[in-house]
């Protein structure tokens, strides 16, 4: 009899520690596939795809205090060959950007957006300290001595973005299951004509495929040659 108690003790707290287990266990997570083309179905590079949870969705000046955030990983904004690289790049809220000068010249890099207001006075190398972004929205860099040079940083208040490849599919991973609106945002086109964000349910792990399109005339990609009157085009 007191064999068979000790077994019964012995599996109920296996049990218990199976149970444990399954309640620390990550939630199954998905890749979210998101394509963005134009009205003729032709891939645009460049866009920013972010994914919000459905409940707490608000658009780019929004924030989402539902996300819990984890430490951001830092970033870089190069400057190569007399341009931002990359030209358009996708932060969370909280991020700590770098803006090393790889070029030869010296560069003089600011923005004057309401999101991120900040100015790193000519210089060469990797001599400033990184830029707190910490607001979600749109900044837009200039540089005060060449012109041609126009960057983008998209911060949004969330984990789950990407910035689509050549053949415009951005990847999304790691997204828990869920609802979301998921937005794409590009500076080709002005804040009016931008595409409805669109309601994407995750309930599998794998890939989840979405599609954006953008209806209406894209501008020209950014040639870093063209004169600092492109920042009135956006």
């Amino acid at each position: 009899m007191r064999t068979t108690i000790l077994v019964s003790s012995a599996a109920l707290r296996a049990s218990a520690l199976l149970v444990a287990l399954a309640s620390v266990a990550p939630s199954a997570a998905a890749t979210l596939e998101v394509s963005v083309i134009d009205e003729q179905g032709r891939p645009i590079e460049n866009v920013a795809v972010y994914a919000m949870p459905a409940h707490g969705a608000g658009g780019h000046g929004a924030s989402n205090q539902a996300v819990a955030h984890a430490a951001a990983a830092p970033a870089v904004m190069d400057q190569q060959n007399l341009q931002f690289t990359p030209h358009l790049l996708v932060v969370q809220s909280g991020t700590e950007v770098t803006f090393p000068n790889g070029d030869n010249v010296s560069h003089h890099v600011y923005s004057f957006s309401d999101t991120k207001t900040f100015e790193l006075s000519l210089y060469k190398g990797d001599v400033y300290p990184p830029v707190l972004f910490d607001r979600p929205g749109i900044v837009v860099l200039g540089c005060n001595i060449h012109d041609g040079m126009l960057g983008y940083i998209v911060v949004v208040d969330t984990p789950h973005f990407a910035r689509t490849d050549e053949q415009g599919v951005a990847l999304i991973d790691g997204v828990p299951n869920g609802d979301y609106v998921v937005t794409a945002w590009t500076p080709r086109v002005r804040s009016t004509s931008l595409p409805p964000a669109q309601l994407v349910t995750v309930t599998q792990q794998g890939t989840v495929a979405a599609e954006i399109r953008v209806a209406g005339r894209l501008a020209p990609a950014h040639e870093h040659s063209d004169s600092g009157l492109t920042w009135h085009r956006y």
